[in-house]
């Protein structure tokens, strides 16, 4: 018998980026990464198999979709179906509490829910290693939010060991971020399309595999040593060499607006005056403020002379897949 299920998957923000596939069809990336899933941005889908349909009904914030995110769900149902041989379609009804492709990695939240709850729909019953292979085939960064808290994203070689583990799921010491909401609108590059181009056109690209290597060793050993300066450090550092490729590429091209750097310039000014704080960015023109519970208030205050007060979310450290 059909039955609907549903789940829910934390958004995750990258500390040491993932940039670059190895291979573009299985979505193997160039190197490992580390990210923290945050509690407050989070997707909800609903997948049920019926043999009544003639073809997958998808609706994503309560608009049914016939575009291209639509088809890349399809897709993705195609693999589950294939797993368990299986070809009847599906209800998906997926509601995102995250502002959609607009950098605060909508995508990675939406494919490890809908793996989750399209999997266990079709009677796959997958362990979280098993869950983060699948729902990498849907989104890169979707393979970490199958876990809470720090989660390594390892590159492996093929579709058998590239997956997420976890690093430290139960974080015992004070971080946090705050994500400043500059433009909710989509990205005027897709991830997917922003990478491709700088793989195959940026002089630098060809240096940051092994530098972000080198960044992530470091951002574990900053973790374990719940040294919040250290990870802040290197965080905002890899981030900026992830940005630079784009401003390398052939056209070149970047996600910033002028009010990215106006709040990297506020967070700057505050680290500058004894204030522990520290940015990172991601493919997309969305702030994030790395900082403790402590500072949190401090921070907020100098960014609302600047930013509405809505537009600044403060987000602690989330927890894994779960189903509802």
């Amino acid at each position: 018998m059909n039955k609907a299920v549903t789940a829910r998957a934390h958004t995750n923000i990258a500390l040491i980026k993932y940039w670059g596939k190895a291979n573009a069809e299985l979505i193997i990336p160039q190197n490992s990464s580390l990210s923290l899933t945050l509690e407050p941005f989070y997707t909800d889908t609903t997948v049920e198999f019926a043999p009544e349909l003639t073809q997958d009904q998808i609706k994503i914030d309560g608009q049914l979709q016939t575009t291209m995110a639509g088809q890349r769900v399809r897709t993705f149902l195609d693999l589950v179906r294939q797993r368990v041989g299986r070809d009847d379609f599906a209800y998906v009804n997926s509601t995102n509490h995250v502002p959609t492709a607009a950098g605060l990695a909508s995508s990675a939240s939406g494919f490890a829910a809908l793996a989750a709850a399209a999997s266990k729909a079709a009677g796959l019953m997958l362990d979280r290693p098993a869950l983060s292979r699948l729902a990498r085939r849907g989104s890169g960064s979707a393979t970490r939010s199958i876990y809470g808290g720090f989660v390594e994203w390892q590159k492996g070689h093929n579709d058998a060991d590239s997956q997420a583990v976890p690093f430290q799921e139960h974080i015992d010491f004070d971080i946090q971020m705050i994500a400043i909401l500059l433009d909710p609108r989509p990205k005027k590059i897709a991830s997917r399309a922003g990478m491709a181009q700088v793989v195959a056109t940026s002089p630098y690209y060809p240096a940051w595999p092994a530098s972000a290597e080198k960044d992530l060793q470091a951002m574990k050993t900053a973790i374990l040593k719940k040294d919040l300066n250290l990870i802040g450090q290197l965080a905002e550092a890899n981030a900026m060499k992830m940005h630079a490729t784009t401003l390398s590429a052939t056209p070149p091209f970047t996600y910033f607006e002028p009010e990215t750097l106006q709040a990297i310039e506020i967070v700057q000014g505050l680290r500058n005056n004894g204030v522990s704080c520290y940015y990172t960015m991601d493919a997309g023109p969305n702030v994030k403020v790395i900082c403790s519970a402590q500072a949190t208030p401090t921070i907020l205050a100098a960014l609302r002379q600047h930013f509405a007060a809505d537009h600044l979310l403060v987000a602690q450290p989330g927890p894994g897949i779960s189903y509802l």
